[in-house]
């Protein structure tokens, strides 16, 4: 296969952004490129693995670049309801696209990092010509690879993601997230054909991962769901709490409140996760009077917690304990322990209290 293509590897300019150029040079017909019309071999994935594991490459760029076929071919399959060693590659069977793949795998194991994260996966918009037509994009076998990935569209109208691209990154990256927690030690920037609006560069990072945020100032991102009530009967507002916290609420709390015209009103609000705001939207719409709900991201910012057990003349009690950069800082009685042992005790619950925090101060006394 060598002798099928050359690689031409130059310093090239962006938008004002320099960075590197790879072309992929096929001797016999025409440069790379990632328009799919071109009329290629068709190869399976016996075709591949043999000129893949009958090359000089190393176990594991031979191991990385096979993962990444199989990626491909399994989504074809599933595309086109064939077997997996059925499969003839149109485009992804083509030597650029081999040597894209196999490029890839050889500066993955060049690299030897420690860990591989990518931003969400911007996929692009439009249609795009393939060997079966013209198509929406992105393309159904990138949508299957990417299935489970968190993608983006639109940014441009046309394809961004090829099934190429889509299985290098489903492959190799460990997370794909957004947020960039880490110290940048060195940037390199890919160059792309197309000019375009945007810079049509991939910036690639090589970082050090910042250490991991504690539970004592880790950000919990979670919802608020509230509304505005005034002609409801205050009877019916356990009833639907306890229906709210069976369906997922974290918190449910009610502020008394003035609408307009002085009317008197209790607005409802609820602390939720995001995979269960739609429960417990459906809560409020059933159980009262609302017909509209406000809803907005908020912060939790946590402690760090954990509970331990506290044995008092009246019995053992649950106490919850936080904490702030590894020092205890709160320690608190669970309410229903003490109620149970002030009942079975005919004692005052004040008295369940006074026993744990003596009990609790003088192990901290101790320490």
């Amino acid at each position: 296969m060598d002798s099928e293509y050359e690689i031409r590897i130059r310093r090239e300019n962006k938008k004002g952004i320099e960075g590197t150029k790879v072309d992929v040079i096929l001797k016999n017909k025409h440069d790379h490129s990632h328009d799919h019309t071109h009329s290629h071999t068709h190869r399976n994935l016996k075709d591949i693995e043999d000129i893949i594991n009958s090359s000089s490459l190393n176990e594991n760029v031979k191991k990385l670049s096979i993962d990444m076929f199989i990626k491909i071919a399994q989504a074809e399959a599933k595309v086109h309801g064939k077997s997996l060693y059925e499969v003839h590659f149109h485009e992804v069977g083509a030597v650029d696209s081999i040597v894209d793949i196999v490029g890839a795998a050889i500066c993955i194991d060049y690299l030897k990092v420690d860990k591989i994260m990518a931003s969400h996966v911007q996929v692009g918009g439009g249609f795009v010509n393939c060997a079966h037509g013209l198509i929406p994009v992105p393309a159904p076998a990138t949508v299957e690879i990417l299935k489970g990935i968190p993608i983006k569209s639109g940014l441009v109208p046309f394809e961004t993601t090829t099934p190429t691209g889509a299985a290098i990154l489903a492959v190799n990256v460990d997370e794909f997230t957004d947020e960039m927690n880490f110290t940048i030690e060195k940037i390199g920037y890919g160059i792309g054909s197309r000019d375009l609006k945007i810079p049509n560069v991939l910036r690639v990072y090589i970082a050090r991962e910042n250490e991991k945020k504690t539970e004592y100032d880790l950000h919990n991102k979670q919802y608020i769901l509230e509304t505005n009530i005034d002609d409801m009967n205050p009877e019916i507002y356990s009833y639907i709490e306890k229906k709210l916290f069976d369906k997922g609420a974290l918190d449910v709390f009610r502020t008394p409140i003035i609408m307009k015209k002085g009317r008197m009103a209790v607005k409802l609000s609820v602390l939720v996760n995001e995979k269960d705001i739609k429960a417990i939207q459906e809560v409020i719409f059933r159980e009262t009077t609302s017909i509209g709900i406000r809803k907005y991201e908020v912060e939790k910012i946590m402690l760090e917690r954990d509970f331990s057990k506290v044995s008092t003349n009246y019995g053992e009690v649950t106490v919850k304990n936080s904490y702030y950069k590894g020092e205890r800082i709160k320690s608190k009685p669970e309410y229903e322990d003490c109620r149970r042992l002030a009942e079975e005790n005919n004692v005052p619950i004040g008295e369940i209290y006074r026993e744990v925090y003596k009990k609790i101060e003088g192990v901290s006394n101790d320490k």
